[in-house]
């Protein structure tokens, strides 16, 4: 019975490391695109995505890649396993960028944070756990 409710704990928290994960390279790309013409600025919405992967709904948006030579490989490109949403004009730029640097620091500091503070919870269990099992062992 601990063992499940340990299990789920990690679970969620793994679920929340891919999330965070993907939002962390959708950020990075937007503040590396801050300076390309229409680079429209993305995101995802981590409250609804992460609540969907807990819930094992599936969030794949993958497309099926055409095969034009029959020693092509067959497969599936998914640029993100989440629905990606643009961010919502802030500033208006000549040149047709959404990106606000301040906004995408911002989102990327924090982030991190959440994704540190995860990582950290998930090593703080396994620790705990090893220390059980020593204990029990001696």
């Amino acid at each position: 019975m601990v063992a499940s409710k340990l299990d789920q704990l990690i679970n969620v928290q793994r679920q929340a490391l891919g999330v965070r994960s993907q939002r962390q390279q959708i950020l990075a790309a937007n503040i590396a695109n801050a300076d390309t013409p229409n680079y429209k600025a993305r995101d995802i919405d981590f409250q609804s995505v992460f609540a969907d992967a807990v819930a094992g709904k599936s969030q794949d948006s993958g497309v099926d890649l055409a095969r034009t030579n029959t020693r092509h490989l067959s497969g599936t490109g998914s640029p993100s396993p989440f629905p990606v949403l643009y961010r919502r004009d802030v500033q208006s730029s000549v040149d047709g960028n959404t990106v606000d640097m301040d906004t995408e620091r911002a989102s990327f500091t924090d982030n991190a944070l959440h994704y540190e503070a995860a990582v950290t919870f998930i090593s703080g269990q396994f620790r705990t756990m090893q220390s059980a099992i020593q204990s029990n062992n001696g």
